[in-house]
């Protein structure tokens, strides 16, 4: 598994050899993940806002489908304060269940249509459009539940030590990124290609102690 993955890694032309640590991904203090059974947990730290993020949303929203039966993955939304309205949308769709329905949507209404969303009722306007209720929507917004989660998005981004958008963390204890896993000067296609590929390769060296 984890000698494919690093065949996988070398296909996407980042490096001729398996991912180093301290290069390409780093260590970080192990953080509980929320993984059963098998299933090893992904999470992105990720904006809305992030240009890269955007970038990378076609590529990994394909390769969270190409695993769905190896990973567990979520996603952790950076937030300015505890009201950010784009950081509590998405907490919000992620405790109905539906955290995808609206995202791309929330995504092309900034870099594409270059809508700033700054106010709640902006926000609301898109994830509605996405054909999510209403009524539904703005009551699990403004629940306990939710507001429990934004008051932790601080302590989880400080536990992890995640300094910038997108970055990966793989089992509560790797971490890698387009820009650590890509080369200075590279393409952005090329570095988000070569941090998918350290993140197979993480995912098969956490599958393997699993067994």
């Amino acid at each position: 598994m984890i000698a494919s993955a690093a065949l996988m890694f070398t296909a996407a032309g980042a490096y001729a050899a398996e991912p180093k640590e301290g290069v390409e991904y780093t260590t970080i203090s192990p953080v509980p993940t929320e993984a059963s059974g098998k299933k090893v947990e992904v999470i992105e730290f990720f904006m809305f806002t992030c240009p890269h993020c955007n970038a990378l949303e076609p590529r990994i929203s394909a390769w969270v489908k190409q695993n769905a039966d190896k990973i567990h993955f979520r996603r952790i939304h950076f937030a300015r304060n505890e009201k950010d309205p784009l950081a509590r949308a998405y907490v919000t769709l992620e405790t109905m269940g539906t955290p995808e329905i609206a995202s791309q949507k929330l995504f092309d209404a900034i870099h594409k249509e270059h809508k700033r969303l700054m106010r709640e009722e902006d926000v609301t306007a898109v994830v509605v459009s996405a054909g999510v209720d209403k009524a539904k929507y703005e009551s699990v917004y403004k629940s306990f539940g939710v507001e429990s989660k934004m008051k932790r998005i601080g302590s989880l981004i400080g536990q992890y030590k995640v300094e910038y958008a997108p970055t990966l963390i793989i089992d509560g204890r790797y971490m890698t990124s387009p820009t650590l896993a890509g080369r200075p000067g590279q393409p952005e296609e090329q570095s988000q290609a070569a941090a998918i590929a350290v993140a197979d390769y993480l995912v098969a060296k956490v599958a393997a102690t699993k067994k």
